[in-house]
């Protein structure tokens, strides 16, 4: 590949002769010409620049002045410096030159992106970098070689900041592309696994000798001998650090590709993928956020409450008794009351984000607990059992919290959803009981689940819940039988 640069400086491109770049120069996997401006100026002043039509602050490079250097590396010119007319096939300034791409630094151009540059590897010959300076190059010059059948223009920025000039750009530009290129890397397992690669993520941290390093240890994983552990690590750690810093490369992620490890990393990190229906693709990972619900949300949980509940009944529930309980129950009066008072019942909900990342108006899974306060924290009234021991002979010494609901909608079961919406529900009753003096050493939260419904216990088994007791109470007209399970809260963590 040849790259030819186009600059006032040429001088700072002797960069471009260490490292990696100038041994491939030198084995001739590239070609890099550097090439001075003002070499094609016509005045003493050898003028690159003028002031702007319209008026304004700083200068403006001329057109003129940059399509001779252009057609002049590319061979273009050859036509016109002999006294041609400049028209080959039929459009002006296409003559003895090969296909070729422009390649124009500017703040206002396109991200220069991994994908951009693997396609500049795969398909260019020939990248001709025009570096721009002062208030920019004149807009023309784009747009003249755009329209040229032999050039592919392309304007790319290094990120959301001003430059004085194009040259770092270039830089960047030629060891960007020229590494993906045969014979370039060493290793070419390398540019597989590193930031921004196929593998669509950012690169794992990476760890060398000393094992100790002013305290700091490399992780034991690394140095385990367990190959199947380490690729595990690393996997994990490329999704949470492009969860943390790259938010925006994650959701391009195909969830397809993603294996249940993956997916259950992602969960932990609040990206989930919806359950498709059948004999459709896999849906988008979906940022969702777990948060305490607002009082002016009373109606969306409402109508969450409404179509969730139905799945939870057994099948002896009438659909007339279930009904009555949700117009009884579920109004959304009766969550304005609740989310009233947010010292005795926690509400938290699973809220989806777009694909930007902002919070959207979808609430699609919540919990309700409903936290006692004085007498009823010591068990004295309020329905909870006063005499509560755990299965394993441990006596309960704080409130026994009511996990009184817990649903999400269909399509986020089995995705991870509920943990992680259980485990900010328990962050935040530890953080209200935490307030509280004395801080209670071992509260309990406890629920009832019907008896028929099995996958609602395997989920709470798979959380830590434990069988604990039976209960009865009525659904309409229906008696329902439940189970009744408890979890300790630990206030340590």
């Amino acid at each position: 590949m040849k790259f030819d640069v186009l600059s006032v400086f040429p001088e700072f491109f002797q960069v471009l002769d260490l490292s990696l770049v100038g041994k491939a120069h030198a084995r001739g996997v590239i070609d890099v010409h550097v090439h001075n401006l003002r070499d094609w100026t016509h005045d003493v002043h050898r003028t690159v620049d003028d002031a702007p039509f319209g008026g304004g602050a700083g200068m403006v490079m001329k057109p003129d002045v940059w399509a001779e250097a252009i057609d002049a590396v590319t061979n273009r010119s050859d036509d016109l410096a002999n006294g041609g007319d400049g028209v080959t096939n039929g459009r002006a300034g296409v003559t003895n030159g090969s296909p070729f791409v422009l390649a124009i630094p500017t703040p206002s151009g396109l991200p220069l992106r991994q994908a951009m540059c693997e396609h500049l590897a795969q398909t260019a010959k020939r990248i001709v970098i025009a570096c721009g300076r002062y208030e920019g190059i004149d807009a023309r010059v784009a747009s003249y070689y755009r329209d040229q059948p032999d050039v592919n223009v392309v304007e790319y920025s290094l990120g959301d900041y001003v430059l004085n000039g194009g040259e770092v750009a270039a830089v960047a530009l030629i060891e960007a592309v020229s590494r993906l290129l045969p014979g370039m890397v060493g290793n070419p397992t390398s540019l597989v696994e590193e930031s921004h690669g196929t593998a669509g993520l950012l690169e794992y941290p990476v760890y060398t000798r000393p094992v100790d390093f002013r305290g700091w240890a490399v992780p034991s994983v690394l140095t385990s001998g367990d190959h199947g552990a380490v690729a595990r690590w690393r996997q994990d750690q490329a999704l949470e650090r492009t969860a943390r810093r790259r938010p925006d490369m994650l959701r391009r992620l195909n969830p397809r590709n993603l294996d249940k490890k993956d997916l259950a990393t992602l969960a932990s990190l609040g990206y989930f993928v919806a359950r498709a229906a059948e004999g459709e693709a896999a849906n988008q990972l979906t940022q969702v956020l777990f948060r305490q619900a607002r009082l002016d949300e009373a109606a969306a949980l409402s109508a969450l409450a409404a179509r969730t509940f139905p799945d939870a009944a057994p099948a002896y529930i009438s659909a007339k008794d279930i009904r009555a309980h949700i117009e009884r129950q579920l109004q959304p009066e009766n969550f304005s009351h609740l989310l009233a008072d947010p010292r005795r019942n926690v509400v938290m909900v699973a809220q989806l984000c777009d694909r930007a990342g902002v919070p959207t108006a979808d609430i699609v899974g919540y919990t309700w607990v409903i936290v006692p306060e004085g007498d009823e924290a010591a068990g004295v009234e309020g329905g909870a059992p006063l005499d509560f021991v755990t299965a394993d002979g441990v006596r309960r010494d704080g409130p026994l919290m009511y996990l009184e609901r817990a649903y999400l909608d269909r399509s986020w079961r089995g995705t991870g959803m509920f943990a992680q919406l259980m485990n900010a529900t328990l962050a935040q009753l530890r953080q209200l009981l935490g307030q509280r003096s004395p801080v209670p050493p071992a509260p309990y939260l406890w629920l009832g689940t019907n008896m028929e419904n099995k996958r609602a216990q395997r989920a709470y088994r798979r959380y830590g819940f434990e069988r604990s007791g039976e209960r009865t109470f009525y659904v309409g007209e229906q008696i329902n039988n439940d189970l009744t399970m408890c979890l300790r809260l630990d206030m340590a963590q």
